[in-house]
């Protein structure tokens, strides 16, 4: 992989991880925002239903939360990666990841055919 390739790509990983570190302070904030509510609320004035609602948003926060938060750490890993050299090779065969598949992927730290072999059923 030539140097411009790499630093477009580093470029690239980096507004990443800015955004995805501004998407998990936002829903920490929200999280302790909702946390601190729910504290002074009277649950035996609620409907079930709306029980039921309000638990439903949490775990789906907590699961775009912690989406997002595996994402961050895949795109730290990518960067410590480049800083190290690794960037671009395989981590199981030691081959080249073809520049087309960072492209479309900057996180991969597989080449396709070791992908394919992780995710096939054994």
């Amino acid at each position: 992989m030539d140097g411009a390739s790499r630093d477009a790509l580093r470029a690239q990983l980096e507004s990443e991880r800015d955004r995805l570190q501004a998407i998990v302070a936002e829903m920490e904030r929200l999280e302790r925002e909702t946390l601190s509510e729910a504290s002074g609320e009277n649950n035996y004035r609620d409907h079930m239903a709306d029980q039921g609602s309000a638990t439903f948003e949490r775990e789906l926060d907590m699961t775009l939360e912690e989406n997002a938060r595996e994402n961050l750490l895949e795109v730290q890993q990518a960067l410590e990666r480049i800083d190290t050299g690794s960037y671009g090779t395989c981590a199981r065969c030691s081959k080249d990841i073809p520049v087309e598949r960072l492209e479309a992927y900057p996180t991969a730290s597989l080449c396709i055919v070791c992908k394919e072999a992780e995710e096939s059923p054994r």
